[in-house]
């Protein structure tokens, strides 16, 4: 599988905003945008204009960035996101949002999605009792996570659950911090995901 071995600091400089993808630094000064809030590379403080294309393609790599996803799965999201009922790009978020790797980090057993889909692919987390090590996996209304037992010594795990009151857990899920555990109770709504994104933009851009 095709990895991104930049440094994560540079995407959230290019797109403009913080995309927490280094869980507790991006809270912290230490964190890129804080230091140089303009776009990587020699030329990143020169003036620049953008077309109705850059626009809309600069859109679609944030929400990429944000989830860790590359273009081809990102595509079949997508179109699985068009063949379903209601608005395209809000059924495109809501899919995005079910992947395995990003309930885990907003269930706040992790501090990033990335840490998030480490401890998926390393067998610390079991889907209604049974061992899931596929970070894309869709869960889906009642469905039980839980950090295997094995795992629940884990420091990063502990830590990330310590430090999880900055984050908060979104209403559509529930968490029982004691027991290592939580419940997706329902899809998200809209109005619920609260990341600056345009996903009529996407939209408009796969459509062309």
């Amino acid at each position: 599988m095709a990895r991104n071995t930049d440094s994560v600091c540079r995407l959230c400089r290019r797109e403009g905003i913080k995309l927490f993808l280094k869980g507790e630094r991006c809270f912290t000064d230490k964190c890129a945008i804080e230091r140089r809030n303009y776009p990587p590379g020699q030329h990143g403080q020169g003036r620049h204009k953008f077309s109705e294309y850059s626009i809309q393609l600069r859109e679609k790599q944030k929400v990429k960035r944000i989830y860790g996803v590359f273009e081809r799965q990102f595509r079949r999201y997508f179109q699985l996101a068009e063949r379903s009922r209601g608005v395209t790009g809000e059924n495109l978020l809501v899919t995005l949002e079910r992947r395995l790797d990003n309930i885990v980090y907003r269930m706040s057993f992790a501090n990033s999605r990335s840490e998030a889909r480490q401890l998926v692919r390393h067998g610390h987390i079991a889907v209604n009792g049974r061992t899931v090590t596929i970070p894309s996996f869709l869960t889906k209304v009642g469905d039980r996570i839980t950090v295997r037992e094995r795992s629940q010594k884990v420091a990063r795990i502990q830590e990330a659950l310590e430090l999880s009151q900055r984050r908060g857990v979104p209403e559509w899920l529930e968490i029982n911090r004691e027991g290592f555990s939580g419940t997706v109770k329902a899809l998200p709504q809209r109005a619920e995901l609260t990341m600056p994104i345009n996903e009529r933009l996407i939209v408009e851009l796969y459509s062309k």
